[in-house]
């Protein structure tokens, strides 16, 4: 029997050849090479489903495609990388009209594995590809428990979302979730059940980040994974072979579920969007901390990310949109003396009026800056700040004079009309003219405004997708989104120096594909100061710490727990400052103040810690909620409280190890909270609601 192991510092995959198929025995803790052979024939590596060919399963999930249950091995190499090693496996089908190309990119650094596939048409007639997996695994966490109740020892985390109540996690058992163990046992068939998260359209987290865990309570093992695409997505977790064997599908679109389909002619390729699979010993938080260092390895190299400068943004709680020279430099100078780094220019700049559906020229209203835009620019850099501007260049609005002077190939269309959304119509980025215009914005914003930070905001969806030379509406928005990114790579190289945040109404597009390229996300945009710490504590679960941006916006009216309250919600991510900080007087200010200074002493610290959750994943509402991170034998960590009834709260720390001294970091002077600590846990006291702490615990070494 052919087999080969390959391994780096924290990765480890094993393959074997089973009568001619190639089998993955191995990822990581999770070893099956004690299975039988019989049971190795179900742990096939691709799923690939073609137009006119027979599938081998009941239902709809993609368990067992044709030809992907029937490819046959090729051959395999292992290259040498400057971090990790690379493993591409040839594979092709008995008839020998499709060839599959797997590849999974192994690291020293983190136990997660990037993996994507490639399928090329060898054949004499076109084939039309309706699924392809860009990561396909038999027996996920089965390790220990091949013989155990799959359903019923393992937990899966799903992180929900919603616009303003991003990332919120829900977990519950695979039985709860709907899937049954070994249904069949008469047939020794497996069931027609799946557990399947999708997202369709262009804002890839409109209801789901594109990730999810897995945790086997019995044998302590998880399961981590992402998957990279800026529009649809999908995944499944299902059994296969006789039900005994859990399976789990990592995929970008397809046609089920969104409406994608592929005509590969004869001798074209078609390369999926790239996934991230991790398993190991540990629980929830331990896989998170795993993804974290493979997002750090695969982003573009920046220097926002190791400086993680204070950024002061006018829109939320704010100006809204509303600009104007008169209203702004109060603004600058009241953000250049509590300490931020950039000042932004949120929307609105570019219209005298309402805006949102005449958007799409993106040149300065003179009524709102008599002087000119330029002019104020250059003020804010008179303040040692670098000047933002917000920009949404994905879309034209329907009134816009543009509207009518653009043919419809730069929109997206679906049978013949172009695609509205929200008085908006979507640009389509494959047409070679579209990008030519994108980068006349880019080039007159940075080269003629001089701004050095633009906020790349996107509020509206594309629907399915278009027709526009495409051979499906979900082909069309996947080609739109890869063409989207690589005028993205163009500009950084063009501009290196040049901020773009990652904004999508908020966190509606914070998936690895963008992320991968942008520094900063913006996470939220909610309104509601307690609930932002709520999605604050939780953000740097599916973005790094680094480049999860949380505003912090006190109240015109506020006391100073209420300012306290808002500059912790940023304090261990990126500070987005906002709110009308000239009418923030007396100590309210100097609290502003003091957190941006404290902030200083530490940010080089946020982009090498690893995320820790000792009270759990909290969820919007949450009565006590912390979050913070670990740096080898030191924690930084705030603790919230909502709205509780209960005065004291005891967070619980052993897992990170013996305490040995705690100090209040933020605010330095306190008469509303005390705190205590054993060799294991730190027990605090708020006399009242909306209290936030900040903490910097040390460990002995």
């Amino acid at each position: 029997m052919l087999g080969f192991e390959v391994q780096t510092n924290s990765a480890h995959l094993g393959f074997e050849v089973v009568e001619g198929k190639i089998a993955l025995t191995r990822v990581n803790t999770n070893d099956l090479r004690n299975l039988s052979d019989e049971l190795k024939k179900n742990l096939q590596i691709t799923e690939v489903q073609v137009t006119g060919l027979n599938f081998h399963h009941k239902g709809i999930s993609f368990v067992d495609t044709n030809p992907g249950r029937d490819l046959q091995y090729v051959s395999h190499t292992v290259e040498d990388q400057d971090d990790g090693k690379l493993v591409t496996i040839v594979q092709k089908n008995v008839v020998a009209s499709l060839s599959v190309v797997s590849y999974y990119r192994l690291f020293d650094e983190t136990a997660v594995i990037r993996s994507w596939s490639e399928i090329k048409n060898i054949s004499t007639e076109d084939l039309g590809i309706e699924y392809v997996s860009s990561f396909s695994m038999t027996g996920i966490n089965q390790s220990g428990d091949l013989d155990g109740n799959y359903a019923e020892h393992n937990t899966i985390y799903i992180p929900n979302n919603d616009w303003t109540a991003e990332a919120q996690w829900k977990s519950q058992t695979l039985k709860d979730g709907g899937l049954d163990y070994w249904v069949d046992g008469e047939k020794n068939q497996a069931s027609t059940k799946r557990i399947s998260v999708n997202n369709n359209s262009s804002w890839s987290c409109s209801e789901y980040s594109p990730n999810g865990i897995l945790t086997n309570t019995v044998t302590k093992q998880s399961a981590i994974w992402q998957i990279e695409n800026n529009g649809a997505w999908h995944y499944e977790l299902t059994d296969i072979g006789k039900g005994n064997l859990l399976a789990i599908r990592l995929s970008g679109p397809e046609e089920l579920d969104n409406h994608w389909w592929k005509n590969l002619k004869v001798g074209e390729s078609f390369t999926t969007v790239t996934v991230a699979f991790g398993q190991l010993h540990g629980d929830y938080e331990d896989a998170i901390g795993e993804m974290t260092k493979y997002r750090r390895l695969i982003r573009r190299d920046n220097e926002d990310d190791k400086k993680l400068a204070v950024i002061f943004n006018d829109y939320m709680n704010g100006l809204a949109g509303n600009p104007t020279t008169d209203t702004e430099i109060p603004l600058i100078d009241a953000a250049n003396k509590v300490g931020c780094e950039y000042f932004v220019i949120d929307c609105g700049w570019y219209a005298p009026g309402y805006w949102w559906d005449s958007v799409g020229e993106w040149k300065p209203s003179a009524e709102r800056f008599p002087d000119g835009i330029e002019k104020l620019i250059q003020y804010i850099r008179n303040k040692d700040m670098i000047p933002g501007l917000w920009l949404e260049i994905e879309v034209v609005g329907i009134n816009s004079p543009l509207a009518d002077q653009l043919p419809d190939s730069w929109f997206f269309t679906r049978h013949g009309k172009r695609v509205i959304d929200a008085d908006r119509y979507h640009l389509d980025f494959t047409n070679p003219e579209v990008q030519d215009f994108a980068n006349g914005i880019v080039k007159r914003l940075v080269e003629e405004y001089g701004v050095g930070y633009i906020k790349m905001d996107y509020n509206i969806t594309t629907g399915i997708g278009t027709e526009q030379n495409a051979d499906s509406f979900g082909d069309g928005l996947l080609n739109h989104n890869r063409a989207y990114l690589d005028w993205l790579d163009a500009i950084f190289v063009k501009y290196p120096d040049l901020v773009i945040e990652n904004c999508g109404s908020g966190g509606m597009r914070h998936d690895y594909a963008m992320l991968e390229r942008h520094s900063i996300q913006s996470m939220t945009d909610q309104t509601d100061y307690v609930r932002n710490g709520n999605i604050a504590a939780v953000g740097a679960s599916v973005v790094t710490p680094e480049q999860c941006a949380i505003w912090s916006y006190p109240l015109q009216d506020g006391d100073d727990e209420e300012v306290i309250f808002n500059m912790v919600n940023s304090m261990l991510l990126r500070i987005h400052q906002s709110g009308y900080l000239n009418k923030v007087k007396g100590h309210r200010l100097e609290l502003v103040t003091e957190g941006i200074k404290t902030y200083k002493t530490y940010r080089h610290q946020i982009s090498t810690g690893l995320p820790i959750w000792p009270s759990g994943l909290s969820q919007l509402d949450d009565p006590w909620f912390s979050y913070g991170f670990k740096n080898k034998n030191e924690i930084y960590l705030a603790v919230w409280r909502g709205i509780s009834q209960d005065d004291n709260y005891t967070v619980p720390l052993v897992k990170y190890g013996k305490i040995e001294r705690v100090e209040q970091v933020y605010p330095q002077v306190d008469t509303n909270t005390s705190f205590d600590f054993d060799d294991e846990t730190l027990s605090l006291s708020f006399s009242k609601n909306k209290v936030a702490r900040l903490y910097r615990v040390g460990l002995e070494k």
